[in-house]
C-alpha cells in the first residue's frame, strides 16, 4: 500500500501547501490576524515532511519492483543496477515533477529555518508566495502527472531505464539543476513580498541577495554537470550543442547572473530597483518556460522528458498567472519609481548596469533562437532548424563587451566616475596579450598529421581575443587580490567570493579558447595492429571483443596510446546495446589531464577482410578547464553566499500589520521618529 500512502501524502501536501500560501499572507497584510504569520515555518516544515513521504514511498516501489506502478514499470527492470534504481525517480516526467516540488519544500524550509533574524512579516509574506507556487505544482502533479497511478494486470518486467540515463552523472546532475531552477523561487518570493508590502528598498535585497547567489550556484553546477555528461557519454566530443533544452537551463543561468549584479548595487546603492525586481520575476518566469519546454512535447531532445500537449497547456497556464500577477503588482508600485537616481557613467553601478543589460540581450537572442523554429511550425510556416552558426554569430559577440567590462566593473569606486582606477589594470592588461599572442604562436599549428584542426582555420586573432580577455580577467583579480593582501582588516567572504568567481570565468575562456582554437579530430579505420598518429600521441589497436555488463553486452576496443616511445595509457571505448531495449549507446574512451584530454569512440565494424573498425579521436587541449572554471565559480558563489553580512539582524524592527515604509529617511513608529542605519538606507557601507 506504499503507493497509496504516497499519493495521499501529496494530497495532503498541497492542503498544507494551499493553508500556507493563504494564512500567512493573509496575516501580513491584517493587524487583527498577525499571529497567522507564525504559521508559515511549520506550516512549511509539515509540507516539506509529506512530499519526503511521498518521495520516500516512490522510491520504495523501485527498490521492491512493484510494476504495478505503471511509472516504475515505465522507468525499471529487474535487471537494473540499485544506484540507478534512485535516479529513475526522477527519469521521467511525473518523477522529474515530484523531485521539483520536493527541493521547493527544502528551499522553503531554509528559507524559514536561516531567516530567522529577518522581520517575521517578511518570512510570512516570502514562505507564503512559495506556497503559493507549491499549490501549482502539486496540482499539476496530482491531476496530469500522477506518479503513483496503478495498472493491473502488473507486467512481470519493466520497461528499463532509457540508457541515456545510466550513467552515474544523471545521479547527480538532475537534482543540481532542479535545486538551481526551484532555488530563484526564493528571489522571486522576495520580490514579491517587497512589492507587496512596498519596501522597495536596499533591505530586502540584501536578504535576497545569499538566497540567489546559493541558487545561482546550484543552477551553475547543474548545467556544468550536464555539459560534462554530454561530453562523455554522448560520444560526439562536444561540451555545448545549443540543444532547446539545453538553452532552456542557460537562459535563467543568464538571467540570474545579472540579478546577482544588480542586487549589489540595490543594496549598496538602493538603486535599480524596477530592474531588479524584474529581474527576479525574470528568472524565475524561464524556469517556469524551460519546465513546459521539456515537458510540453513541443521539443525533440534527449533531454526532453514528456509528449503529452495537456501537460504543457498546464504549464503554460500557470507561468501565464505568475507573469501576469507579477507584473500586475509590479505595475501597481511603479510610481514609486519614478524619480529613481540614476548611476554615473564610468561609476561601478554603471559598469554593474551594463553586465546585466548585455546577460539579458544574450538572453533574448537565446530564446529567439530556441522559439522561433517552435512558432513558425506551429503557423505551419515550415520546418526551420536553428543551429550553432547563429549562436555563434549572435551570443558570442554579446560576450566580448561583457568580458571587457568585468575588470572595469571591479576597480572602479561607486557612485563616482574615476578612471585613473582602470589605469591600474592596464598592467595586467598588456601582459595578457602578449601571452595571449605567444599562445597563439605556440598552439597554432598542430601536429602535421592526417587529423583536421578544428578552429586553426578561423584565425589566430580569436585566439589572441580570447587569451587577452581570460588571462586579463585572471591577471587583475591577481593583482586586486595582492594590494588588498596589503591592507589592514579582512573584505569579507563577498568580496573573496567575488574574484574566484571571476577567476572561474576567466578559466572557463580560456579552455573555450584553447579547445575551440587547436583541437583535432580524426575518423579512421583500424584494423587489429594498426597504428595512427593524432597530435603527436600514436595510437594502437590491440583488441577488440565482447564485453558482458549487469544489463547490456558490449563490443570494446582496447588501443594503446603512446607519446613517442612511451606508453601512457590505454583507452577502451565501447559500444553497448542494452538488453531490455536493444538500444545502441557509445562509451568513449577519455583520457584526461589539466592540458589536454585524448578522447576516443568506437563506431560500427566496416565490411571486409581483414576485419576493421570505424574510430573517431580527438585531441583537446585544455578541454578541462571549461568544467575547472565551472568549479571556481560554484565556490566563488559558495563564499558570497555565506558572507557574514548577510546574517546580520534587521537593524530597525517593524511592527506586525503595519504598512512598511518606502522612503530611505526615518520611519515612524508609535510616532517616535527612528533613524535607519546607512546599509539599510542604500548608502555604501
Amino acid at each position: 500500500m506504499w503507493p497509496e500512502v504516497g499519493h495521499l501524502a501529496l494530497t495532503m501536501a498541497a492542503w498544507v501547501a494551499l493553508l500556507q500560501a493563504v494564512l500567512p499572507l493573509w496575516g501580513s497584510l491584517s493587524v487583527r490576524r498577525a499571529g497567522w504569520q507564525a504559521l508559515a515555518r511549520p506550516l512549511a516544515l509539515l509540507q516539506l515532511g509529506l512530499i519526503a513521504l511521498a518521495f520516500g514511498a516512490l522510491w520504495h516501489a523501485f527498490v521492491v519492483h512493484d510494476f504495478s506502478v505503471k511509472y516504475v514499470a515505465q522507468h525499471s527492470n529487474t535487471l537494473l543496477p540499485t544506484p540507478y534504481r534512485l535516479s529513475a525517480i526522477w527519469a521521467g516526467h511525473e518523477g522529474s515533477l515530484l523531485l521539483w516540488v520536493f527541493m521547493l519544500a527544502l528551499w522553503s524550509v531554509a528559507v524559514g529555518t536561516f531567516s530567522r533574524r529577518l522581520p517575521q512579516v517578511l518570512v510570512a509574506q516570502v514562505l507564503g508566495v512559495m506556497g503559493a507556487v507549491s499549490v501549482g505544482f502539486l496540482a499539476f502533479i496530482l491531476t496530469l502527472s500522477n506518479p503513483f497511478a496503478r495498472q493491473f494486470p502488473p507486467p512481470l518486467e519493466g520497461r528499463d531505464l532509457s540508457p541515456l540515463l545510466q550513467d552515474p552523472g544523471l545521479v547527480i546532475h538532475p537534482p543540481m539543476l532542479y535545486m538551481g531552477y526551484v532555488g530563484m523561487s526564493v528571489a522571486f518570493a522576495f520580490a514579491m513580498a517587497a512589492l507587496l508590502s512596498g519596501r522597495l528598498d536596499a533591505a530586502w535585497a540584501r536578504w535576497a541577495r545569499p538566497w540567489t547567489v546559493a541558487a545561482w550556484g546550484f543552477l551553475t553546477l547543474g548545467i556544468a554537470l550536464g555539459s560534462w555528461w554530454a561530453y562523455y557519454e554522448l560520444g560526439w566530443g562536444g561540451w555545448w550543442f545549443w540543444d532547446p533544452v539545453e538553452n532552456a537551463s542557460l537562459m535563467p543561468w543568464l538571467v540570474a547572473t545579472a540579478l546577482i549584479h544588480s542586487l549589489m548595487v540595490t543594496d549598496k546603492r538602493g538603486q535599480f530597483k524596477a530592474w531588479t525586481v524584474l529581474l527576479a520575476i525574470g528568472a524565475f518566469s524561464l524556469s517556469l518556460l524551460g519546465t513546459f519546454l521539456v515537458r510540453s512535447g513541443v521539443l525533440t531532445s534527449v533531454h526532453a522528458f514528456a509528449t503529452d500537449p495537456g501537460r504543457g497547456i498546464f504549464i503554460l497556464l500557470f507561468l501565464a498567472v505568475v507573469v501576469g500577477v507579477s507584473l500586475a503588482l509590479f505595475a501597481w508600485r511603479a510610481p514609486q519609481w519614478a524619480h529613481a537616481s540614476q548611476p554615473v557613467v564610468g561609476s561601478r553601478e554603471s559598469f554593474l548596469l551594463l553586465n546585466s543589460v548585455l546577460l539579458v540581450v544574450a538572453m533574448a537572442a537565446v530564446l529567439l533562437g530556441t522559439l522561433y523554429p517552435l512558432i513558425i511550425d506551429a503557423l505551419n510556416l515550415g520546418k526551420l532548424s536553428v543551429g550553432p552558426p547563429y549562436f555563434d554569430r549572435v551570443f558570442v559577440p554579446l560576450m566580448v563587451p561583457l568580458l571587457l567590462a568585468m575588470v572595469p566593473g571591479t576597480v572602479v569606486p561607486w557612485h563616482v566616475a574615476r578612471w585613473a582606477a582602470v589605469r591600474s589594470v592596464w598592467v595586467p592588461g598588456a601582459l595578457a596579450l602578449g601571452l595571449a599572442s605567444a599562445w597563439a604562436s605556440w598552439g597554432g599549428a598542430p601536429a602535421t598529421d592526417a587529423g583536421t584542426a578544428v578552429g586553426t582555420t578561423a584565425g589566430g586573432w580569436i585566439t589572441v581575443m580570447g587569451g587577452t580577455l581570460g588571462g586579463w580577467i585572471a591577471l587583475s583579480g591577481a593583482w586586486q587580490i595582492g594590494q588588498r593582501w596589503r591592507l589592514p582588516g579582512s573584505p569579507g567572504l563577498a568580496w573573496w567570493g567575488m574574484h574566484v568567481a571571476h577567476v572561474g570565468v576567466a578559466v572557463l575562456v580560456l579552455g573555450i579558447t584553447g579547445v575551440k582554437s587547436f583541437q583535432v579530430e580524426r575518423d579512421v579505420r583500424m584494423g587489429l595492429g594498426d597504428e595512427v598518429t593524432v597530435a603527436g600521441y600514436r595510437y594502437r589497436l590491440l583488441e577488440v571483443g565482447n564485453q558482458l555488463g549487469p544489463n547490456y553486452l558490449a563490443l570494446r576496443g582496447q588501443l594503446a596510446v603512446f607519446e613517442g616511445d612511451q606508453r601512457v595509457r590505454t583507452l577502451t571505448p565501447e559500444k553497448r546495446r542494452y538488453v531490455s531495449s536493444a538500444m545502441p549507446m557509445t562509451e568513449a574512451a577519455i583520457d584526461s589531464s589539466l592540458w589536454r584530454d585524448l578522447y576516443v569512440s568506437l563506431g560500427e565494424p566496416l565490411a571486409g577482410e581483414p576485419p576493421q573498425w570505424s574510430f573517431r579521436i580527438y585531441h583537446k587541449p585544455f578541454v578541462s578547464w571549461i568544467w575547472l572554471g565551472a568549479v571556481f565559480m560554484v565556490l566563488g558563489g559558495g563564499l558570497a553566499a555565506f558572507d557574514r553580512r548577510y546574517r546580520q539582524k534587521a537593524a530597525v524592527p517593524r511592527l506586525s500589520g503595519m504598512p512598511m515604509p518606502t522612503s530611505a529617511g526615518h520611519r515612524p513608529i508609535g510616532g517616535q521618529p527612528v533613524a535607519v542605519s546607512p546599509v539599510a538606507s542604500g548608502a555604501a557601507p
